[in-house]
């Protein structure tokens, strides 16, 4: 049985609610922090005889005074090993119409409330001198794609904000590491995602293209127990010796063509794949 203490963020469903139950499993003492504390009804269901080994904590990542609740809990709850920033949700809509309110609700979450929490966690691993802490991220934190940029450039953040952290808090024996999917069948596509909506809009042919293709991609979603498992594996090792760990069926590939690609050729097979060899609205 492994006696370490995992915080998870955004614990209530996805990929934070599956991490949940497999480490509980695994044996690890379990904080599944969430906002709603009343969505902990699915995760104690299906935890069954590993309860015990899981405490529910109230927490809104994008609440200052949330933050200094969990700093006093960490207080009292001493060591904590491993913290796992999963809190997240999608915002999707073109550039042009999407408020910058919105751009900054999708930042506050996303971006801003990883860094609350690490933040949080930070001098309790460095007096340890161990840690974990891995992040959430996407394949959208290194490809933008259209019809998502509130999402993937708080992504695209996140990826340089960790790089530099890993750098940073190395030297105290603390690693940082980033896990990457790509299209998993997890509610931040469904209830988790939200969509600038504009009548009339330029974009709107653009748009419905770009919902198509999500809907007829749904087939072709990932299993999300398998990035718990990828989880599940990097808290057992000893040490993450890599800072990123992409996850997900043609993630990889998709990665390395755009590496090697001209911009020219990237671009046009983007955007010929959505609106085929109509590139003009």
């Amino acid at each position: 049985m492994n006696e370490k203490t995992v915080l998870i963020t955004g614990a209530s469903s996805g990929f934070g609610m599956l991490a949940s139950l497999r480490l509980a499993a695994e044996g690890y003492r379990v904080i599944a922090s969430m906002r709603n504390t009343e969505k902990q009804t699915d995760l104690f269901r299906m935890l069954g005889e590993h309860k015990e080994r899981v405490t529910v904590l109230e927490l809104d990542v994008t609440s200052p005074e949330s933050i200094d609740g969990l700093k006093e809990y960490l207080k009292e709850t001493g060591r904590i090993d491993i913290l796992i920033n999963n809190a997240g949700f999608a915002f999707g809509g073109f550039g042009e119409e999407v408020t910058v309110i919105d751009y900054k609700s999708q930042f506050e979450t996303n971006f801003f409330g990883v860094i609350a929490v690490t933040q949080a966690v930070l001098p309790h691993m460095r007096k340890q001198r161990s840690g974990k802490i891995i992040n959430m991220s996407s394949i959208s934190g290194l490809i933008g794609f259209p019809g998502i940029s509130p999402y993937a450039a708080s992504k695209h953040a996140l990826e340089g904000y960790s790089e530099s952290l890993r750098l940073e808090v190395k030297p105290f024996g603390i690693d940082v590491a980033l896990i990457e999917p790509g299209s998993f069948s997890t509610n931040i596509w469904t209830t988790g995602r939200k969509v600038s909506s504009i009548e009339d809009s330029p974009y709107l042919v653009y748009m419905n293209a770009i919902e198509n293709e999500l809907e007829q991609g749904k087939e072709k979603l990932g299993n999300p127990a398998d990035v718990a498992e990828l989880i599940v594996k990097l808290c057992s090792k000893d040490s993450l010796t890599k800072l990123r760990y992409p996850a997900g069926k043609g993630v990889r590939i998709s990665l390395f063509l755009k590496r090697i690609l001209p911009w020219r050729m990237w671009e046009s097979i983007l955007i010929g794949k959505l609106l085929g060899k109509k590139t003009e609205l």
